[in-house]
């Protein structure tokens, strides 16, 4: 089985930039996609469609052409989730859930909060309300996987400049701890692990390998890999001995994030 997780930036941009043909030779079950940047009337083109794939939306309802996820799925799923009870979060179009069996893949997008304090605010407030969430989700005996732009870099080598992100959304100390303190390795940043937490894939697969998965649009971040890890799929402990592979796409170039791959053993 393999899931794709993609942070498009705009679907229709990434769409344009030949995101769907690429997709299509890459045998994907499921791809789970953030920041489509659009409603679901305005993909009706058959290209936002990929042959052979279920598709569901959740779309921003709190400001057209923002935010956004999405799952394109081969198998159709037994149930969709688009709802976790907490407007100010399900109306920005930032979590959608798809269960097969035991079995849930999740498409979530975390805000970013490299816009000011206000939404490093809000970011701050969404941390705090999902945690409980994210506890109750690794306790309840289904499978995870947690796909996603979650906004945050986990360690020193997650992040191309480390020291000098230091006071930079995405690198604050309190976004690693929150994120590291529920991860059971020894990946993070220095945060004491779970005895029983969330595996991060990457690190499971790549204990020590320094890649990215997204690079600033500004100057030449991408040409000189000056880039963030920042694009995730976390699992539940049960899915461990499952993991068989991973990579990053950094070519073609569809986004200023790179599509992040797992294969899982069926």
């Amino acid at each position: 089985m393999r899931i794709i997780s993609f942070n498009a930036n705009g679907i229709r941009s990434a769409a344009n930039k030949g995101f769907f043909d690429w997709l299509r030779a890459q045998g994907a079950d499921v791809v789970c996609v953030q920041e489509t940047k659009a409603q679901e009337d305005q993909l009706a083109d058959p290209m936002f469609r990929p042959d052979g794939h279920h598709c569901f939306y959740r779309d921003a309802t709190t400001k057209k052409g923002y935010s956004g996820v999405a799952i394109y799925s081969k198998r159709e799923p037994d149930e969709v989730r688009t709802s976790l009870g907490w407007a100010p979060f399900d109306d920005e179009g930032r979590y959608i859930e798809a269960r097969y069996g035991n079995l849930s893949v999740v498409s979530f997008y975390i805000p970013s909060g490299s816009s000011g304090e206000e939404r490093q605010a809000v970011k701050f407030e969404v941390m705090k309300w999902l945690k409980p969430v994210l506890d109750q989700w690794l306790a309840s005996g289904r499978d995870y996987v947690l796909c996603g732009d979650w906004n945050i870099v986990r360690a020193r080598n997650d992040i191309r400049n480390w020291t000098s992100n230091q006071k930079n959304s995405g690198c604050l100390p309190g976004e690693r701890a929150w994120l590291n303190g529920m991860i059971a390795d020894a990946r993070g940043d220095g945060t004491p692990a779970p005895a029983h937490g969330w595996l991060d894939s990457f690190r499971v697969l790549k204990p020590d390998a320094v890649e990215y998965t997204w690079w600033s649009n500004r100057g030449a971040a991408r040409a000189n890999d000056v880039g963030w890890r920042i694009d995730y799929q976390f699992v539940t402990p049960s899915l461990r001995d499952r993991l068989l592979a991973c990579s990053i796409a950094r070519e073609p170039r569809f986004s200023d994030h790179a599509p992040y791959s797992v294969d899982y053993r069926d």
